[in-house]
């Protein structure tokens, strides 16, 4: 397999690559992951933005692996906490607490809000590094919804247990993987992602 042939997806967010590996199946690209290619590096997502860090990580895997990379940065934005918690969604409320733990404490902020203000947006930013062109580009998605007054279904990872899409009825956790990638912020920015690969291939 050459290194042209081969898709860095820089990640080791298990829930993302699995997403990724049903979202990018018309790729003309085999996806690996920095286990697989043995890379173990720390990006540090200093970015003021989504697009500042998927940036910052795809150039970094990008350089550590030769390979074309992709690299995303996403999360929650909540309208009445003023966007918040935003690119801090991986690490909000600090390092090491679980996904419930997060969801848990973005509830209770949320507790004296009635359900017509807990509007929110998931929010996507993919980059593209290509090592030999030294290119970037960019790509995003977004999904509205609001936030549920306590979580709802087993399924996905994150916030997705009180993340609720009105037109589908659900929360993103208990729509099943094909639901979800019909309507995720993920799934529309692969989506313009996968045109963007196919070009580059």
């Amino acid at each position: 397999m050459t290194d042209k042939s081969r898709l860095l997806l820089a990640t080791n967010n298990a829930g993302k690559v699995r997403e990724y590996v049903l979202l990018l199946t018309d790729i003309p690209f085999t996806l690996v992951t920095p286990a697989d290619m043995g890379i173990k590096i720390k990006v540090a997502e200093t970015g003021e933005t989504f697009a500042d860090n998927a940036k910052l990580k795809a150039e970094a895997y990008a350089s550590a692996s030769g390979l074309i990379t992709l690299a995303d940065d996403s999360g929650l934005e909540v309208e009445v906490l003023s966007g918040a918690p935003g690119i801090q969604s991986a690490r909000y409320g600090g390092d090491g607490l679980s996904d419930r733990e997060r969801y848990t404490l973005l509830l209770k902020k949320l507790m004296d809000i009635p359900p017509g203000k807990r509007t929110a947006r998931f929010y996507c930013v993919i980059a593209i590094a290509n090592p030999s062109s030294g290119k970037v580009t960019l790509c995003d998605g977004e999904c509205r919804g609001t936030i549920t007054a306590e979580p709802r279904g087993n399924l996905g990872f994150g916030y997705d247990p009180i993340f609720y899409i009105p037109e589908a009825g659900k929360t993103f956790a208990e729509l099943t993987d094909e639901e979800k990638n019909r309507i995720s912020h993920r799934a529309r920015a692969a989506r313009k992602a996968a045109d963007i690969l196919k070009k580059i291939a």
